[in-house]
């Protein structure tokens, strides 16, 4: 298990902060070349730097910017076998009778234009070897409603919808693509959210039917797994990592009674 992915490379967009970051590690440990997609110069670069892998400066509402960082993957390792799509932002809050046109189209730039351009460049690099893993970033909140803000829970529905019809494209291609839903996750953002990491630790237990705080390189491990050949059959499905949440009817704040604005903080990732 420790280096089953010797050989292989994976690009993570978001790859600097959270999930992405939880991920990169993971991967890396376990043989794989990575290569974080991220705004977040500093991080990135260290990140990369510590896990002898590479950083591409990428905004992944820029098309060139996610092929750019798939083409530094096939550069430097002559092959793409795993694409990460974790970049993320909370994006536009409030009342649906208040939210601002334009931070809903960022919202959707960020978030569902963002996992298109990645699933794109990925398959294209994937097709001529006839195998690869993508997984996008969903939530629980892309399971019902009532689990997030409006245009964030239309959207993780929207990358459940992307996932469906490009696994009906992608399979006779040997390319599986599957999202990840998760729920209330531990990351250093929400620490951020919720003024320090005990308090976010209280708040995702709380949340959790199972009275667990759900940890991002519990995440990680679920992301990994999808990527990994003992998930060869898996394929065009959203894989729900949420303790019990949507199942058990109790839903963190939903953020509708919240000044119209646009967050950048991140939920999950």
């Amino acid at each position: 298990m420790s280096n089953q992915f010797h050989g292989k490379s994976a690009v993570i967009t978001g790859g600097a902060n959270g999930i992405g970051e939880a991920t990169a590690r993971l991967l890396a440990s376990r043989g794989a070349h990575v290569v974080i997609a991220d705004l977040n110069d500093d991080r990135g670069t260290a990140l990369a730097d510590e896990l002898g892998g590479a950083y591409v400066r990428t905004d992944v509402t820029r098309e060139q910017d996610v092929e750019a960082a798939v083409a530094q993957a096939m550069h430097r390792c002559g092959r793409l076998d795993v694409m990460v799509n974790s970049a993320g932002v909370l994006g536009a809050i409030g009342s649906i009778t208040e939210i601002r046109a334009e931070d809903w189209t960022r919202t959707v730039q960020i978030m569902l234009d963002g996992v298109f351009f990645g699933v794109k460049h990925a398959s294209r690099a994937m097709k001529d070897r006839r195998s690869g893993s993508i997984i996008s970033l969903s939530s629980v909140a892309g399971t019902k409603g009532g689990m997030g803000p409006h245009c964030y829970t239309a959207v993780k529905h929207a990358v459940v919808g992307l996932t469906r019809s490009a696994a009906s494209e992608l399979s006779p291609l040997g390319i599986r693509i599957n999202a990840i839903g998760p729920g209330v996750t531990v990351t250093p953002l929400i620490d951020h959210l919720r003024g320090g990491r005990e308090a976010a630790i209280e708040a995702a237990v709380a949340a959790s039917p199972l009275g667990t705080a759900c940890e991002a390189s519990e995440i990680a491990a679920t992301i990994v797994f999808l990527a990994s050949d003992e998930a060869c059959h898996i394929t065009g499905q959203i894989i729900v990592v949420d303790s019990g949440l949507s199942v058990a009817g109790q839903a963190p704040p939903a953020h509708h009674s919240a000044p119209a604005g646009f967050a950048s903080s991140s939920l999950p990732q």
